[in-house]
């Protein structure tokens, strides 16, 4: 059984002042990782990880997750072997074939978004290049979830916020037979999206796994659980939630 890790997922801060604020503040709080989105409504991912790496010195930072599409595979090899050395080996390179609507962000920079295949073959070509770095993989589909049993480290289910337990189960078992003796070496993890409370764009009506909710002692043992019976020891949440969650932080972290 691994031991618990957190991270805490930021993209965007009103000045840089702001944002080496929120990176200090994370790792204050325990949290292992400090992950960036990539997309054109937050900050350029790896621009934002040396920043914050930069003001810190135990706290890992990483993408979350790199689009395989807008980048070649040799720009990511060469932005996370920088990175890799710039943190003294904090850095962990989260990659995917691309977000539901990524494929706008790839037409306002002028590249080609290409189909699911495409986009999988470019994250396998990616993970070539790649070396020393840790590598999370997002993954769903069982073309993705074959490569990441595969080739990554970590692997994250991209679930929506309101899924079941019952849909995570379903998932980790398709990841089981994918992965055969391979799955016990993979760390999981599951994006948290609210804290006692959901964000605006949410509906609380439909809240799954994607919110936690109840007392520090309840949502430990929701965690704890979910450790016990899934596997999940890595566990994210947006943000904005970073204070809700850092009791149950303190509590469960390297437990």
């Amino acid at each position: 059984m691994r031991p618990f890790r957190f991270g805490a997922v930021g993209g965007f801060a009103p000045t840089g002042q702001a944002w080496t604020a929120f990176a200090r503040r994370t790792e204050e709080l325990g949290y292992s990782t400090l992950l960036v989105p990539d997309t054109l409504n937050t900050f350029s991912p790896f621009a934002a990880t040396a920043a914050a790496a930069a003001v810190t010195t135990r706290l890992r930072v990483g993408t979350y997750v790199a689009s395989s599409p807008i980048r070649t595979p040799a720009t990511v090899a060469w932005e996370a072997s920088t990175l890799h050395r710039l943190s003294d080996g904090r850095f962990e390179l989260g990659l995917g074939a691309g977000r539901p609507m990524g494929w706008a962000d790839a037409e306002k920079l002028g590249v080609e978004f290409g189909t699911a295949q495409q986009r999988l073959a470019r994250v396998a070509q990616t993970l070539d290049l790649v070396r020393e770095v840790p590598i999370l993989m997002a993954a769903s589909s069982p073309a993705a979830l074959r490569l990441a049993a595969e080739r990554a480290d970590t692997v994250a289910l991209a679930l929506a916020a309101d899924a079941t337990e019952e849909q995570l189960s379903a998932k980790l078992d398709e990841l089981y037979e994918i992965a055969g003796d391979r799955f016990g070496e993979l760390e999981l993890m599951v994006n948290l999206a609210g804290v006692n409370g959901v964000p605006a764009w949410m509906d609380p009506s439909t809240a799954g796994i994607g919110v936690l909710s109840g007392s520090v002692e309840e949502m430990a043992d929701t965690l704890e659980r979910r450790r016990d019976k899934l596997g999940i020891s890595y566990v994210s949440v947006n943000g904005q939630y970073l204070e809700q969650l850092a009791p149950v932080v303190e509590r469960l972290a390297g437990t």
